[in-house]
């Protein structure tokens, strides 16, 4: 019997997995379930990825490059006339909004870092490119570093608490951090 020509099987297989995470979160990614949900035997599976963390690692790299997409559109939408903290709690609101799906998929996978050491340096390069990404727009990378932190920061709390975003607090939270723009301290706190 012929072998059948796909050369897209790869790709097929990777978002699988993404959907299998999506659907059963991490614990529930194994070759026979991605197999089943690309539809290919699951010798395909084996065939292009050894063990179930290469094809996390796939997965992993996969939802970073569709959040740096993402997010790299959504820069370029930014309206340069009004306050960037106040663009940025756009985002964040767009983050928990009609986004909320692929938010929460690729905060998974973030996390899954803590016990699968192979997915760090991909999380960690998906922060330096969102640093980079957003460096045009701030006076310096360590202002850009500490936005994206905050975004991260805020994004992990919203989904944790299951609380509102609102845009108003968010952009609060990044004029504080941008100079020139942020608010000053409260009396209280000096």
């Amino acid at each position: 019997m012929a072998r059948r020509y796909d050369p897209d099987r790869r790709a097929r297989i990777v978002d699988a997995a993404v959907t299998v995470i999506g659907e059963r979160g991490i614990a529930g990614l194994s070759h026979r379930a991605v197999a089943a949900a690309a539809d290919v035997p699951l010798g395909s599976t084996t065939y292009h990825f050894a063990d179930r963390d290469e094809l996390l690692l796939a997965a992993v790299e996969r939802i970073n490059d569709a959040w740096l997409t993402r997010f790299a559109e959504w820069l370029r939408s930014v309206d340069t006339g009004r306050p960037l903290a106040r663009e940025l709690g756009r985002y964040v609101t767009e983050c928990l909004g009609p986004e909320r799906a692929a938010t929460e998929l690729a905060y998974e996978l973030y996390f899954a870092g803590l016990r699968q050491p192979l997915v760090r340096p991909v999380a960690a390069d998906c922060l330096d490119r969102m640093t980079a990404l957003l460096r045009p727009f701030v006076p310096d990378e360590h202002t850009a570093r500490a936005l994206v932190a905050a975004a991260d920061g805020l994004l992990i709390q919203l989904l944790l608490t299951g609380r509102p975003c609102a845009a108003e607090e968010a952009e609060a939270l990044f004029a504080r951090l941008l100079p020139g723009t942020g608010s000053p301290p409260d009396a209280a706190t000096r």
